[in-house]
């Protein structure tokens, strides 16, 4: 069976889609899995030995679907459920299974304060569309394959984080998913134990102000490595503190503690950090930190670049003491 698998983006759905992979391609007897992509993420799943062939696009969808046409493929797995993703089934005429996105639902929830939302996470649901054919969840939570080229040696980073450290995500794709810099200082300042900041180069700056507080304790690798080489510092890390973000979900790729910071966005639209039946054992891998009892939260389902309210409460109360006191806690065993 020859399967079309479609999700766009972004770095954390793509990883939190990735048991579909696994799953289909080790149950589902001689399965052939295709991946189509933007190319701007084509770093995320290159290395997915679950995945047979790779189509990526930038701006030219038609291209790809031409492309596309020539592989004759069986099913098509829609895992994206937008204009773009209907756009190629309704060019293969093959027979599609596509994902609940729970608009109506999350809309209700973001919008209204109604919470409608099953209790079903979005691995979960990403599975259900190829339960068709007898596939299951195994438990084994996320999968992320790092190139061996981008794993990070002893020297990419000070010695004083080679014995080990906290990766500190702070990075976002929206304004109201990350705390403000005043906070991310304060927490540093509290946390008493190596620190490596990470983010893309648009965090540079902010991580730079941050590290500026203690250089020794606090190593600002935002912009500095690529997505893969900071996958691989989540990996080496003993804890990660991260916003709503890709690396989080990478984090539970590698079976890492995580201490999830929810803002605009929050677990009630079932995207919290996730590792499968099968690693939760004992205590529980991850922890969601978030400000109580305030009625506009979650107010987007990814984020936005103001405050709709305007008083960014939501990040603005998290309680900083509170937080490096569960990272210690957490690292101390």
């Amino acid at each position: 069976m020859k399967f079309l698998i479609i999700r766009f983006s972004s770095i954390g759905d793509i990883v939190l889609a990735s048991p579909v992979f696994r799953c289909l391609k080790t149950q589902a007897q001689t399965a052939e899995i295709h991946f189509l992509t933007k190319q701007s993420f084509k770093a995320v799943t290159e290395a997915n030995p679950y995945i047979d062939r790779f189509f990526y696009f930038d701006k030219d969808l038609g291209a790809v679907i031409d492309q596309l046409k020539l592989e004759d493929y069986d099913y098509v797995i829609d895992l994206h459920n937008n204009i773009r993703s209907n756009k190629v089934k309704r060019a293969l005429k093959k027979q599609s299974f596509t994902i609940n996105k729970l608009s109506i639902e999350k809309f209700l929830l973001t919008r209204l304060g109604i919470n409608r939302m099953p209790p079903r996470h979005i691995t979960q649901r990403s599975l259900d569309t190829v339960a068709s054919f007898g596939v299951k969840d195994d438990g084994l939570g996320l999968d992320y394959f790092i190139p061996p080229s981008c794993r990070i040696k002893d020297n990419d980073i000070p010695t004083s984080h080679q014995a080990g450290y906290i990766a500190l995500v702070i990075g976002a794709s929206y304004f109201t998913k990350r705390l403000p810099q005043e906070k991310l200082q304060e927490l540093c300042k509290l946390i008493t134990h190596p620190i490596i900041l990470l983010g893309g180069k648009e965090e540079k700056e902010t991580g730079d102000a941050i590290a500026a507080a203690d250089p020794v304790k606090i190593y600002n690798a935002c912009g500095k490595f690529s997505l893969n080489e900071s996958a691989d510092l989540v990996r080496r890390s003993k804890l990660v503190i991260s916003h709503d973000t890709g690396l989080q979900y990478i984090a539970c790729a590698y079976r890492k503690p995580v201490l999830a910071i929810w803002g605009a966005t929050s677990p009630k639209l079932a995207v919290e950090p996730y590792y499968g039946s099968k690693q939760m054992t004992g205590e529980t891998l991850y922890e969601n930190i978030i400000v109580p009892n305030l009625s506009c939260q979650p107010c987007s389902n990814y984020g936005t670049k103001k405050c709709p309210k305007g008083h960014f409460k939501c990040m603005r109360q998290q309680d900083m003491p509170l937080i490096a006191e569960m990272a210690l806690r957490r690292i101390r065993g």
